[in-house]
This record gives C-alpha cells, structure tokens and sequence, in this order.
C-alpha cells in the first residue's frame, strides 16, 4: 500500500505583519492496491506467458467503473514504440472474491484495454490472460520483456500501476529435420540419411546437455558410416547401430549445437533469428 504524505502551512495577515503557522504533516493512503505477476518468469520463441492481476480494496466503499491498460510490454525503438506481446483472445478470467464472473470487455490493443471492473468494499478482483511473444520479442542472453498495467477510472485520483517483468529463458531450443538420397534406391543400393539439427536457442547445446538422436531405419541399413559436421563418427564411442534391427542412437552429449544469433531490423523493429546447425549423415547399403 502506498502513503503519499502531503504537508500544510496557514498565513495569518494583520496590521501590515505577515505570521505563518506550523506546518502540519499527513499521509494519503491508497485503500486500493495492484499487484501484476507472471505465472512463469521466463519466455522463449512464440511462448505463451499468463498474467495475473490483483486488485485489492481495503476500503469500506466498492470501487466500480475500473479500467486496467496493459502496455504488453511495449519499449521504445526508433521514433516510436514497438510491443512484443500479444493478447491471446479470449483467455481472460475475472475473479471476485475468488468467485468466476462474466468477462468484462477486452480490446486486444496494444495496448491491451480491460472496462468494467470492479471491486467489492473489502474484497478483491483477480484478472488472469494470456499472452504470447511475437517478432518483437527480443532473445538475445540477458534480454527481458518489462510489462506495465495501470488502473483507472471508478473516482481514483491517480493511476495506480503495477510491472512484472520476464526474462528469455537462457536454454538451447533445437530442431531436427531429416532428408533422404537418392529419393529412389535400387536394391543392395545404397543411401544418406541427413539430419539437419537447428538450435534457435540464445545458448549453445553443449555435451552437459546430452542431447540424442535416434532412429530405426526401415528398410534396415548395412555397412553403414557416420559423420558429424564433417567428421568421421567412431561406432560405439560416438554412436550405437544394430544392424538386426535397425536402431541407431547417437551417444548422449555427442550431439552439441551453436547458439542462435539474433539481428534486429533497424527500421522495422523485428527480430530475425539465425539458428545454429549442426549436420549428422548416415550412409549404408539396402
């Protein structure tokens, strides 16, 4: 709860004399406080981020005809603004005291606008919604996402405000994409699997992540080789292959990724990311 405190001095005017009194001291107490938290502090490429927003009233009068503005994030870039949140439609749930009520009306933005609140006298409302990150999100290690609501409207004389604030989560985020050739292979002929490995991640996939690639190939591989960015892979110290069955899996930790880089448009604001890659080849006979 915040206190303003507010001082006060009269001036007493006679007979040409000027006397002050002595100033008197006093607090303004805000009986209505907000509260913006994220359910998860941290938030990756197209992450979906819930927020909840608490509003107490301590007072003994209801408040009515309350507005909540959420900025989504928005920074400054350029001349003007860019925002890397956005509302998902229709996720918004309003609680008073606890007990679900009709949704209140929701302009997506940004910003993102909610009317017709309210708050019982000694009670409290509670809005939850979801967001989800977009091209402006920034994703680079140490790169964060500060959120800001206020509150007004109902016969406040000033914006009560809340932020939370997110954080890009410091983690490797790979993908996997496998290619075959030739597309048509005769029989006894032989062929290369291609698995392309992307890290859209803002850190490097390394050996402590132990990352693993498996497959069963089908029809099964013989005399196969493997390499990995290039380089001959040794079996058994590098992968594993049954050539019964066709199941290959790479040894955990063999399997390591650059970071992603991430470049901002200078005009437009959006972010492009770059995945690291790394490539994994297997050739075998049919």
């Amino acid at each position: 709860m915040n206190m303003a405190t507010f001082t006060n001095q009269a001036t007493l005017s006679y007979n040409n004399t000027v006397t002050r009194s002595n100033i008197v001291t006093g607090e303004l107490v805000d009986i209505l406080a907000v509260a913006k938290t994220a359910v998860t502090d941290t938030y990756g490429c197209d992450t979906c981020v819930t927020y909840t927003v608490s509003i107490v009233n301590s007072g003994a009068s209801a408040f009515t005809g309350l507005t909540l503005t959420d900025d989504l994030g928005a920074y400054a870039f350029g001349a003007g603004t860019v925002t890397p949140l956005e509302y998902k439609t229709g996720t918004l749930k309003y609680y008073l005291n606890g007990v679900l009520q009709a949704a209140p009306t929701v302009t997506a933005g940004p910003p993102m606008v909610v009317t017709g609140i309210s708050v019982p006298a000694g009670g409290n409302a509670l809005l939850v919604y979801q967001t989800r990150t977009n091209d402006y999100a920034p994703r680079a290690l140490e790169a964060s996402i500060v959120n800001n609501a206020s509150i007004t409207g109902g016969a406040l004389p000033a914006a009560v405000t809340a932020t939370a604030t997110i954080n890009a989560a410091s983690d490797p985020c790979l993908s996997i994409n496998k290619a075959l050739a030739p597309a048509s292979v005769p029989q006894n002929g032989q062929l290369t699997y291609t698995f392309l490995i992307e890290n859209y991640g803002n850190r490097a996939a390394e050996a402590t992540d132990a990352a693993v690639v498996t497959d069963v190939f089908s029809p099964i591989l013989q005399d196969i080789s493997v390499s990995y960015n290039g380089t001959a892979w040794v079996a058994g110290t590098d992968y594993t292959y049954d050539a019964a069955t066709g199941q290959f899996a790479t040894v955990a930790g063999k399997v390591t990724v650059p970071a992603a880089t991430y470049t901002q448009d200078p005009t437009t604001g959006v972010w492009t990311t770059t995945p690291g890659a790394s490539t994994l080849t297997v050739t075998g006979t049919l």
